[in-house]
């Protein structure tokens, strides 16, 4: 573990020396985060301008389920957005070789490479949402300590879905279209579930579950209730997934032909 974090604080140094050299880059790819979430906040405003609540559900409850959703997306982006690169470039044009060549696991290697500061965006604003939402949840030690832990699990769930996808293109060379069509409904999950039709809910929570990544666990900080299956859930979804992406990876890896020209 010492010499992950160690190998990992070198990444990151290098990784920032780039974005020295490219500051406009950086600052604009911040602005756009900022101004993604700022017009999906006032998507939420507008509508609830005209109804009082949503099946249910007020304003304040949805922008803590929205802040809470940004967390565990904005870590799996700040240290696990290389994957992309995977099942978009690196398999089709031959440059996952080097990953093959070090003496370190390619799996390792491909997700401390990156370290994408525009994350940063999506965590401010994650945490301004749960902060101005904050005073409807009774924050006692218990609940301080469950959302700590709760965090993780929601994360790895982004980064399972990541890992089974990209690794597809061991066998498609590019799966980088398909990797974004299916992360593409974790904006589902930014809402309470119930709000949607039966057959949605089941897609966002056990086939593609994304609702483990934000409604399941801050629910039950709204609600107090249901702990054993919206924490307890979360946790065991977040292990099934990793696991499961973990195998697909390996098979991956097995079938591995360099490609390029």
């Amino acid at each position: 573990m010492k010499r992950i974090l160690r190998l990992e604080k070198i990444f990151i140094a290098q990784y920032l020396k780039q974005l020295i050299e490219y500051k406009g880059d950086f600052i604009v790819g911040i602005i756009g985060v900022f101004l993604t979430q700022a017009l999906n906040i006032l998507l939420i405003g507008v509508i609830f301008t005209q109804i009082p609540s949503l099946k249910g559900w007020t304003l304040t409850q949805i922008v803590f389920i929205y802040g809470y959703s940004l967390i565990p997306k904005g870590i799996d982006h700040l240290f696990f957005d290389n994957l992309w690169a995977v099942g978009q470039r690196l398999v089709r044009k031959g440059d996952f070789d080097k990953y093959m060549t070090r003496p370190l696991n390619p799996l390792l290697y491909v997700l401390i490479e990156i370290f994408q500061v525009d994350a940063f965006g999506e965590l401010i604003v994650g945490i301004l949402l749960l902060v101005s939402s904050a005073h409807i949840v009774m924050w006692t030690p218990l609940n301080v300590l469950i959302f700590v832990i709760s965090i993780p699990f929601a994360t790895a769930i982004y980064t399972a879905l990541k890992i089974a996808l990209s690794s597809l293109a061991f066998w498609m060379k590019q799966s980088g279209s398909l990797l974004y069509v299916f992360y593409q409904v974790n904006n589902f999950a930014k809402y309470p579930v119930t709000i949607y039709n039966l057959a949605l809910r089941f897609v966002i929570s056990f086939l593609i579950p994304f609702a483990f990544t934000a409604y399941f666990p801050a629910a039950y900080f709204l609600t107090k209730k249901n702990w054993i299956f919206n924490i307890g859930g979360t946790m065991l979804v977040s292990v099934i997934f990793m696991a499961f992406a973990l195998w697909i990876w390996k098979k991956g890896i097995a079938a591995y032909e360099s490609a390029g020209s």
